[in-house]
């Protein structure tokens, strides 16, 4: 799929601000620092006075600190983020006459395929998650720009989710379906 999405290009975009920023205060302070920039002096106090500042300053800095420290962690643990796990199913209803798996790609990658080859989809990826007793199946869909999102997701709930279902044996299969619109540019999403 080409094009890149959200989350990745606002991280792109802070982080190269990030990057111009500490370049440019940076290239200030060197600058000031050799002479070559006369908007400080060099040798004098960068404040004025040596006195603490006041006791709600102290207090504003640790809190603008600690929410900056807490934003960046957010960030880092966002950047960890993965896709469910997918799972090998144990099918057996009586372990003494045997044992049955089935590995949950083999499943999901003919109804991936299936769901690639709707009008408008340009590709499918399924993930089936959990276990047998309690599954997850994680759907995302790249439309083309200008499919229909209903045609697709009205399809999906007529006939391929039904047929997984039943090629699964399942009573109720829980989905989870992401549409990416896949363009010349960025894609966008839609849950």
């Amino acid at each position: 799929m080409t094009g890149l999405n959200r989350p990745a290009r606002l991280n792109r975009a802070l982080l190269a601000l990030s990057g111009l920023l500490l370049l440019a205060a940076g290239g200030f302070v060197c600058a000031t620092h050799t002479g070559r920039l006369t908007v400080l002096e060099p040798h004098a106090p960068l404040v004025p006075g040596t006195g603490t500042p006041p006791t709600w300053v102290l207090y504003a800095t640790a809190a603008t600190a600690t929410l900056v420290g807490l934003l960046a962690l957010r960030w880092l643990a966002a950047q960890f983020a993965r896709r469910p796990k997918s799972r090998t199913w144990r099918l057996e209803r009586d372990p003494d006459r045997g044992r049955t798996e089935l590995a949950a790609r083999t499943a999901t990658e003919p109804f991936a395929g299936e769901v690639a080859s709707y009008d408008g989809v340009r590709s499918a990826r399924a993930t089936l998650t959990g276990t047998r007793w309690n599954p997850l199946l994680v759907l995302v869909v790249a439309v083309e720009e200008g499919g229909d999102t209903g045609a697709v997701r009205a399809r999906l709930d007529a006939e391929g989710l039904p047929r997984l279902r039943r090629a699964l044996d399942l009573d109720a299969l829980p989905v989870t379906v992401e549409f990416r619109f896949a363009a010349v540019g960025p894609e966008t999403r839609v849950r």
